[in-house]
């Protein structure tokens, strides 16, 4: 038995339904060993997706960031889950809503399926498979919103491109890159959401230069991937997943709409 596109939309909006109790009092804010922040919500939501996951395909092996920092780092095989509870915690904790529940599939190195919702925002994005996602606004009862619109990025614009940075980590290295391409607009986003603007054709480039954890960008990626993006490192090759020799953490990569890799 293996876990759908749809149990994991449901599953995610469950955990957002736990952060967004947990956003709308005086939480408390701890700082881990990384200098990462760490709330109430993270922990709640973590819980849940696990609880979930297990129950929707027992024997499904999950990465999940919490449990990672707390020492538990399961083995796996070809084809096991990345959890992040609450991507933007910074974002969570100043309350600007661009926060995010990520879950996804890897087989073989790829994410497959997942699925990337901004509680606080009301949008959801899921890649159900490696070619085709949709989006949505989440229904208030949280059930799985049966009217989707396909994602798809859109051609480059003619008048400039649209890059999207992170809010809380860029960096002059992050501008020099961007210098090398026609650029319109910068605009900012804080978690997975910028990976999510590319697929929804309301940005056409990414560039993350900067450490991540394949936590972070694996659902970001299946649903960019799916509307028909690519996520390549600097050398240009696929982001690849289960890099368990150097801690599961990514190398420098760019997320491209319909724009080509210099």
């Amino acid at each position: 038995m293996s876990v759908s596109a749809e149990t994991l939309a449901s599953i995610a909006l469950a955990a957002g339904r736990e952060i967004m109790r947990i956003y709308g009092t005086d939480f408390a804010v701890e700082t881990k060993l990384d200098a990462s922040l760490l709330t109430e919500a993270d922990g709640l939501a973590e819980a849940l997706i696990l609880a979930r996951l297990a129950q929707a395909e027992p024997d499904l092996q999950v990465i999940a960031e919490e449990a990672v920092a707390g020492g538990s780092v399961p083995e796996h095989g070809s084809r096991f889950a990345l959890v992040d509870p609450l991507d933007g915690t910074k974002e969570f904790v100043a309350k600007n809503g661009e926060f995010t529940v990520n879950i996804a599939i890897i087989e073989h190195g790829r994410p497959v399926m997942g699925v990337v919702y901004a509680p606080a925002l009301h949008r959801l994005f899921v890649a159900e498979s490696p070619l085709h996602a949709w989006q949505s606004k989440a229904a208030p009862d949280g059930t799985v919103p049966k009217q989707r619109n396909r994602l798809r990025i859109r051609p480059a614009p003619k008048n400039g491109l649209t890059a999207v940075a992170s809010k809380s980590h860029r960096s002059p290295e992050t501008d020099t890159w961007l210098a090398k391409y026609p650029v319109h607009e910068i605009t900012g986003a804080g978690s997975a959401l910028k990976f999510c603007l590319v697929a929804a054709g309301e940005a056409d480039v990414y560039p993350r230069l900067g450490r991540t954890m394949e936590w972070d960008t694996a659902a970001g990626q299946a649903v960019v991937e799916a509307a028909g993006g690519r996520v390549l490192t600097l050398d240009h090759t696929p982001l690849l997943y289960g890099k368990r020799a150097r801690g599961y953490d990514n190398p420098d990569f760019v997320v491209y709409g319909d724009v080509t890799p210099l």
